[in-house]
């Protein structure tokens, strides 16, 4: 008796491998599937991707982004094309094209996605489950204005998702849709599942007493001028006790700021600093934000009790993450990359590290979010998180 194929499939391959996209094939295994996620590093042929991806898979829909590196099942990685297909049968798909960022129509969004929803649940009654993977340009600059406009339509329904990115240059960020390269657009699947999913938005940091505000920015370019009525790179550094010259990548990961929505706190990480003086965020920012300064915890230990919470229902057939890219940063920083991996590798963990994550309503920094997916059947009982 021939097996049936696993639910969801993963694969890797070089992004400069001439033949990447037959090796992704041959990964994934003969499908079909409802859905292929590609997260593809910026250093790929883009162009001839596009062309050739939809061709290559037996699925309905082939959907990707860049990143800003990757996550296969080696842990973190670099330089590389992931895929991770859902298979047609325990899982459906359908996908919404979001062109225009620019241009976002609040009404027509929540009509579009309302029907969405309506199609897949009346042509799909036998799979119980319901949630929505988003993916966006990551320099739009329009991830907060999208998620907030997505809220209506999604409803309770799960929405997670993760900004493109383009490795730590901060240049250009692409999306593929079913083969078109976009920019300043977000592609939107929606999806049912025979067993359950349970939503993840993990950070490790706590808030500390230090505290600021935010004086004067330009909320549509996320730019700070300055924090306390001062320089904004210069009194950051001020009150981390360092040289405002010194500001780095590594800093920003290391000391990140978050604002206190409801019982929560959530980060709004620093992108970079501007010769200026001036800071770019990777999230929404506006005059008069209070900010508290946050003290990273353990990230591995972190990350391995999260891990084993999640497995506490039974392991689930995969995990799909989005992980901000100062989660990644840090990782290096601390030499804790080689431990991240083995612990991802261990839980099923796939995904790419992003430029900023959606959760729900909400576009955050600094977390690792995403679904883990369980065999039909699994009690995973309401998240005790």
């Amino acid at each position: 008796m021939t097996a049936s194929p696993p639910p969801i499939a993963r694969a890797c391959a070089p992004a400069d491998a001439a033949d990447a996209l037959a090796q992704l094939r041959r990964g994934l295994g003969a499908g079909p599937f409802a859905l292929v996620l590609l997260f593809i590093s910026a250093e790929a042929d883009l162009s001839r991707l596009a062309r050739e991806a939809s061709a290559a898979f037996p699925a309905r829909h082939v959907i990707g982004c860049t990143t800003a590196g990757e996550i296969s099942q080696d842990g973190y990685d670099q330089g590389s094309i992931v895929a991770f297909g859902f298979a047609d049968g325990p899982f459906a798909a359908e996908c919404l094209l979001v062109p225009d960022l620019s241009h976002l129509s609040r009404q027509v969004l929540t009509q579009e996605l309302l029907q969405t929803r309506q199609r897949l649940a009346d042509d799909h009654a036998g799979l119980p489950s319901e949630f929505a993977v988003l993916l966006v340009d990551g320099m739009s600059v329009r991830e907060d204005e999208l998620a907030a406009a997505l809220a209506v339509g999604a409803g309770t329904m799960p929405l997670i998702g993760g900004s493109a990115g383009d490795g730590i240059r901060f240049r250009e960020t692409w999306l593929l849709h079913d083969g078109r390269l976009l920019r300043d657009a977000a592609v939107l699947c929606v999806l049912r599942s025979a067993g359950p999913v349970r939503p993840i938005n993990i950070d490790h940091l706590q808030p500390t007493e230090l505290r600021m505000v935010v004086t004067r920015a330009d909320p549509a370019s996320r730019t700070v001028q300055c924090i306390n009525a001062e320089p904004a790179a210069q009194e950051y550094a001020r009150l981390l006790g360092k040289d405002p010259m010194h500001l780095d990548a590594f800093t920003f990961a290391a000391h990140p700021l978050a604002v206190r929505i409801g019982k929560r706190h959530h980060v709004r990480a620093i992108q970079r600093a501007l010769p200026s003086g001036e800071l770019v965020f990777f999230s929404a920012i506006d005059n008069g934000v209070v900010l508290t300064m946050t003290q990273p915890g353990h990230l591995d230990q972190h990350l391995e009790a999260e891990l084993q919470r999640l497995s506490a229902p039974g392991k689930p057939d995969a995990i799909l993450a989005f992980d901000c890219i100062l989660r990644r940063i840090e990782a290096q920083e601390k030499q804790m990359t080689g431990r991240i991996s083995a612990l991802m590798r261990s839980h099923g963990v796939t995904g790419f590290s992003t430029y900023g994550e959606q959760f729900g309503p909400m576009h955050v920094n600094h977390t690792l979010t995403g679904y883990a997916f369980y065999p039909p059947g699994t009690d995973i009982g309401p998240d005790p998180a």
